[in-house]
């Protein structure tokens, strides 16, 4: 059994799927021009505000007609605003195929108390999306960052539904070419395909979206957190830079620059083919080994950016335990950080391959895959 070292280390081992690898052209000295010390209600701050959210926008191939905001707390302030503001009006279908969207169903079940329809499946499956009612509110996440398993692509919502689709797209904005006539509400933040700075979220609203706001008041109370409406009218300052709370105008400015880079390589469609090609090197390296696997069952659910690998190698009983190790293998040669699997998934390794990793360093990987796992089999048969 072969455990000698590879040559080549990736160049940057950051793998982890939040916060995700900084854009290969950032430095520290891009930030200099950040409005720090100024008030994001001033002319410069208020700018550099709705420039994030326009370029956002523009570079995401959002429909004329949509709006976008930066809210606080994240892609989960985000969908949280969403669920406490549209949720109530109808019935609601909530979908889950992983741990994030499995909260989405808590907050839905018990602290909305809403008796909501509940379709979940296990983590590398998905639900039957032509079983779902569309003329419900549907929650859902469009790539389940801990499972690896995403929305397939040939999959289309029904543009007769009556309900609202309420999409939480963290993993999946500026990676894949979401149906926007399709998704009422999407969020996302900053911290996951561009490499932003956590913190902050941001949520586009279709037209739709925008009517049930104004026509409809939730039952319970909204705290000012969350509060996009005022006297049943929209908060319009909202949606241009009026943030709802302070945002980090050193975070804005990061953003900002990460933007920049997008467009440098090609904006959305150059973002999905890095993501593509970085994907493809895993999905390879799996289909040539017989000891490790997509956890995504069907390829056409498979991830882009958060791929999730299992195990299956029949010498492993403690699945936890042997990733465990593998990871922590990897990390004590520098070559990988923070890619063991989500701590409600199943044992495996997670891999981050959105856009802002390079092809090469994944390459880079892959040997160091074998590596390790050939390291930890060897220290299971030397203890057995």
């Amino acid at each position: 059994m072969d455990t000698t070292q590879p040559a080549t280390r990736p160049d940057n081992p950051r793998f982890s799927s939040g916060p995700c690898a900084k854009p290969p052209a950032f430095s520290l000295d891009s930030l200099k021009d950040a409005a720090l010390g100024r008030s994001h209600r001033a002319a410069i701050g208020k700018a550099k505000l709705k420039d994030a959210i326009e370029r956002t926008k523009e570079i995401l191939g959002v429909p004329d007609g949509y709006i976008a905001a930066i809210v606080p707390a994240s892609d989960t302030g985000a969908v949280e605003m969403a669920m406490w503001n549209l949720l109530g009006a109808r019935p609601v279908e909530m979908l889950a195929w992983e741990s994030f969207g499995a909260g989405w169903v808590t907050d839905v079940v018990k602290q909305l108390k809403l008796d909501a329809k509940v379709t979940t499946a296990d983590y590398g499956e998905i639900v039957d999306l032509g079983a779902v009612d569309w003329n419900s509110d549907v929650v859902f996440t469009w790539n389940g960052t801990t499972s690896g398993v995403r929305v397939p692509p040939s999959f289309e919502v029904p543009s007769d539904r009556e309900g609202l689709t309420i999409c939480d797209a963290t993993s999946a904005a500026f990676a894949q070419d979401l149906p926007w006539d399709s998704l009422d509400v999407v969020t996302f933040s900053w911290q996951k395909v561009l490499g932003g700075e956590a913190a902050h979220g941001m949520i586009v609203l279709s037209p739709r979206a925008v009517e049930r706001l104004e026509t409809y008041t939730p039952a319970w109370p909204l705290p000012k957190i969350f509060r996009l409406t005022k006297a049943g009218k929209l908060i319009a300052g909202v949606f241009e830079g009026a943030t709802i709370n302070t945002p980090s105008m050193l975070a804005v400015e990061d953003y900002l620059q990460a933007l920049d880079w997008a467009i440098s390589v090609g904006g959305l469609k150059g973002l999905i083919g890095r993501a593509d090609a970085n994907a493809q090197v895993l999905h390879d390296f799996c289909a040539a080994r017989d000891w490790i696997d997509n956890l995504a069952v069907d390829p056409e659910t498979r991830s882009n950016t958060s791929v999730c690998l299992k195990f299956t190698d029949p010498r492993i009983s403690d699945g936890a335990a042997f990733a465990k190790a593998v990871a922590k293998r990897l990390e004590s040669q520098n070559v990988a950080y923070d890619i063991g699997a989500y701590r409600d998934a199943p044992p495996g390794l997670r891999i981050w391959c959105g856009g802002t990793v390079e092809t090469a360093d994944l390459e880079a990987l892959c040997p160091w895959l074998d590596w390790a796992f050939e390291a930890e089999i060897a220290a299971l048969t030397a203890a057995a």
